[in-house]
């Protein structure tokens, strides 16, 4: 059974940063994708960052490139989302996804396993 656990989340200044973190567990990652996604109320959930647990290859959304960086530790089976230079329009609830995957997929619906979320909430 695949867990994955969210953190890090909170209140923010704009052009401040936060790491959110996503601790996974119940597998073994090395075939898996994991993503970063988020929703803000009344928008649907969309695409953060993604990467593949062995390689380490990424992939952004434009929204964030050059700000945000995704990561893992795989000896502590977590994985971050360093984000910089927030701006109000990143507030949301950011989700953790896991896929076994060969591929990086960044749509919502091509991932089997989510997080329970963690409010990012950026003032102006």
């Amino acid at each position: 059974q695949v867990q994955l656990v969210e953190s890090g989340g909170g209140l923010v200044q704009a052009g401040g940063s936060l790491r959110l973190s996503c601790a996974a567990s119940g597998r073994t990652f090395n075939n898996y994708a994991m993503g970063w996604f988020r929703q803000a109320p009344g928008k649907e959930r969309e695409f953060v960052a993604a990467m593949k647990w062995i390689g380490g290859r990424t992939e952004y959304a434009d929204s964030v490139k050059g700000r945000f960086t995704i990561s893992r530790d795989s000896a502590k089976n977590t994985v971050y989302l360093q984000m910089n230079s927030l701006k109000p329009e990143d507030t949301a609830v950011y989700y953790c996804a896991a896929e076994r995957s060969f591929s990086l997929p960044t749509t919502p619906g091509t991932y089997e396993h989510w997080g329970q979320g963690t409010q990012v909430t950026v003032s102006s």
